[in-house]
């Protein structure tokens, strides 16, 4: 009889940690999945005003929940007591201000920029084709980034925009060094919502 209550037991943990396992890892793939979210954006194409030089691509965001941590000045209360020549003890209360670490929940949004650059003139005196990134911060100041394919295959390009706002392309021609000439002009291939 002790020996049927045994298996008897054996199988019911089983069949209990069988059910309680798959929920448990549930709720854990949950949380980290709320945690951090990504989303992708296409752009373009978009060719430079003689046709010859074209990008597109795509921007990845990624909005991922962070602790940010300061400085809070609170003001405490304290009691401070001294004796005068006499020993007599007196107090008073005094408002003093500390410091104190404190944390709030924000979201980090890191963008990343991809493209393809597409030369189909690659001889001749403007054998570049060139792409410039203008990228608009959350402070209002702005950056640029600039690629260039000087060969006949497309090339890829990538790069990292942290609290952007809006980033802008325009595509172009020109030499080894710089681009000189054919813009298509500031077009918006992300703008962050608000």
């Amino acid at each position: 009889m002790r020996f049927l209550a045994r298996i008897m037991l054996g199988v019911a943990v089983t069949v209990l940690v069988a059910l309680i396992a798959p929920a448990a890892a549930n709720a854990t793939a949950g949380s980290t999945a709320s945690d951090t979210r990504s989303s992708d954006v296409s752009w373009g194409s978009y060719y430079s005003t003689d046709h010859k030089a074209k990008a597109s691509g795509h921007v990845s965001v990624d909005k991922k929940r962070v602790k940010h941590w300061y400085v809070k000045w609170v003001p405490v209360k304290k009691r401070v007591c001294w004796e005068d020549r006499k020993g007599h003890k007196h107090c008073k209360w005094v408002v003093k201000k500390i410091k104190k670490h404190v944390w709030q929940w924000r979201y980090d949004r890191s963008h990343t920029v991809h493209s393809t650059l597409s030369n189909h003139k690659w001889a001749g005196r403007n054998k570049c084709a060139w792409e410039t990134f203008k990228v608009v911060r959350e402070n209002g100041s702005s950056y640029v980034e600039q690629f260039r394919n000087c060969g006949r295959h497309p090339r890829h390009f990538a790069f990292h925009a942290e609290d952007a706002v809006r980033i802008h392309v325009d595509v172009s021609r020109g030499n080894r060094h710089h681009p000189t000439g054919h813009h298509s002009g500031w077009r918006n291939i992300f703008h962050a919502a608000a």
